[in-house]
């Protein structure tokens, strides 16, 4: 393993990697997102995330945006489905501060409740932006049709109908449910000791109250095929094809992995980027994706194109879909793709930032971070019918939205 492990007393979990550098980057990965609210909390996660900078038991908001901004670093969240990560980045002689702070807001927040009206209106704001963007609002409306009556089947921002019945105290109740210490995972990486690293977490993390998670996740049933058409009004078609897939624990998820990135991964020679735009010039965007979640995962492709090119590029999408299921890769195709996809690994793994982050989830979920080494084994180990029967599974059966 890459990274040094060290779990406290309380259950929280911590990650570490040494590495020569003068910045560090260090986060706190809380295994709670917007798939763990309960009905009248949707947008309860996000919310959470943006009061968490408000004020603590030590500082007024603008303190907190101060602390390391003043010293050139950065403090910021985002909030998934999943999880909620807090985060910073400083220069190494001011990691120990980043620590206590990201400590400070996460365990001692007081959620003001004038703070929290006030960030109602910023996260309206964002709503409002969310709206204008068909390409992003078609995959979470996408996602509520797949996981309907399911807790994934709701997007993360919420609705102002509901933010608005949010209080001070409902985010305390929430807070005390899900963020439970051993849902938690603490990771650094830059040029800190792990001696140093244990005694900045065993200061600002170790007096924490021991707390565990009292509630189970579940993913819902399978919906039926379904193929709806929305009236957007907008310039173009958009358009997602996808259907539910494999979780993060499925040894299908690699081969799948692999076969979206092929399919319509981001490198310029995808198959459908090929024959959508270079070949036929129908679209200027269309990507495949894959999202695996802890007990269920989504594949799809998204594309936007002229309203009279919708059905071709449907029926190009289509053919190379089957194509796929019911022919192996060629022993070429496929050694290609999985350069390309280790390459890919390799060169995202640069950015410390986001190896450590995609580190931590795999902490969070799988107790273990595996090495580069162990990714390419794996990969090595796929075969051509592997691939084959994943597409096959994946592109049968399959469910359409369009925006119109």
């Amino acid at each position: 393993m890459e990274f040094s492990t060290y779990t406290l007393p309380n259950g929280i979990r911590c990650i570490h990697k040494q590495v020569k550098s003068a910045v560090v980057h260090c986060a706190l990965t809380v295994n709670t997102g917007s798939r763990d609210e309960q009905p009248g909390e949707y947008g309860m996660a996000h919310l959470v995330e943006h009061t968490l900078f408000k004020g603590t038991h030590r500082r007024k908001a603008w303190q907190v945006n101060c602390r390391l901004e003043n010293r050139g670093g950065e403090l910021n969240a985002y909030t998934t489905k999943e999880e909620t990560v807090v985060h910073a980045t400083t220069l190494r002689g001011d990691y120990a501060k980043a620590v206590e702070l990201i400590s400070d807001i996460v365990f001692f927040p007081t959620f003001p409740e004038h703070e929290i009206e006030k960030e109602k209106n910023v996260i309206f704001d964002e709503i409002n932006l969310y709206k204008d963007a068909p390409t992003d609002r078609i995959y979470d409306e996408f996602e509520e049709m797949m996981f309907a009556g399911s807790s994934l089947g709701h997007n993360i921002l919420g609705s102002k109908a509901a933010l608005r019945r949010l209080h001070s105290e409902d985010i305390r109740r929430f807070v005390a449910r899900t963020y439970t210490t051993d849902q938690m995972v603490f990771s650094l990486i830059g040029n800190v000791s792990e001696h140093a690293f244990r005694q900045a977490v065993d200061r600002y993390f170790a007096n924490i109250p021991a707390s565990r998670r009292s509630f189970v996740r579940t993913a819902g049933p399978v919906p039926e095929p379904f193929s709806r058409t929305v009236g957007r009004s907008t310039h173009q078609v958009h358009c997602m094809r996808g259907k539910r897939a494999y979780d993060l624990r499925d040894e299908r998820r690699l081969p799948l992995l692999l076969l979206m990135n092929l399919l319509g991964g981001p490198s310029a020679n995808s198959l459908l980027n090929v024959l959508l735009r270079e070949k036929n010039a129908l679209s200027y965007t269309v990507e495949a994706s894959y999202t695996p979640f802890t007990d269920s995962g989504i594949a799809s492709v998204y594309f936007s194109c002229e309203k009279e090119n919708a059905a071709r590029c449907l029926e190009l999408i289509e053919r190379q879909m089957t194509d796929l299921a019911e022919h192996p890769l060629s022993p070429r195709r496929l050694a290609v793709a999985k350069r390309q996809f280790l390459g890919q690994l390799a060169i995202s793994a640069e950015s410390n930032e986001s190896y450590m982050l995609g580190a931590a989830k795999s902490y969070l979920v799988f107790g273990e971070v595996d090495g580069f080494e162990d990714a390419r084994e794996r990969v090595d180990a796929i075969g051509a019918e592997d691939i084959r029967r994943v597409a096959e599974d994946i592109f049968t059966g399959m469910s359409d939205l369009i925006y119109r």
